[in-house]
């Protein structure tokens, strides 16, 4: 199986920076890593896509909203997928959901919250 460590979220104002961190582990990740994405959830609504990096090649995808603001990076020597997020607005505001696709399966984080307000 995969686990999942979240790490970075928390009370922001608007326009600033919170980067987020998650740590996986597992024999499964650890084989048959695919990739990682991100997601997030507001009150009320679906969760939806934020971005994604595939673990071999790098390439990365990046929901329309966040495009130009937030980064989504890997080390793979950690297992470890970063979203550096700047210029956060208060729409941002969310559960954010750490999600690792290995063997077939996603794997998802408990979810860190980010709050941006003034």
């Amino acid at each position: 199986q995969v686990q999942l460590v979240e790490s970075g979220g928390g009370l922001v104002q608007p326009g600033g920076s919170l980067r987020l961190s998650c740590a996986a582990s597992g024999r499964t990740f650890s084989t048959y890593a695919y990739g990682m994405d991100w997601f997030r959830q507001a009150p009320g609504k679906e969760r939806e896509f934020v971005a994604t990096i595939n673990w071999n090649t790098e390439s990365t995808r990046y929901a329309e909203f966040v495009k130009g603001r937030f980064t989504i990076s890997r080390d793979n020597a950690k297992n470890t997928v970063y979203l550096q997020m700047n210029s956060l607005k208060p729409e941002d505001t969310a559960v954010y959901y750490c999600a690792a696709r290995a063997a077939g399966d996603r794997y998802w984080g408990q979810g860190t919250q980010v709050t941006v307000s003034s």
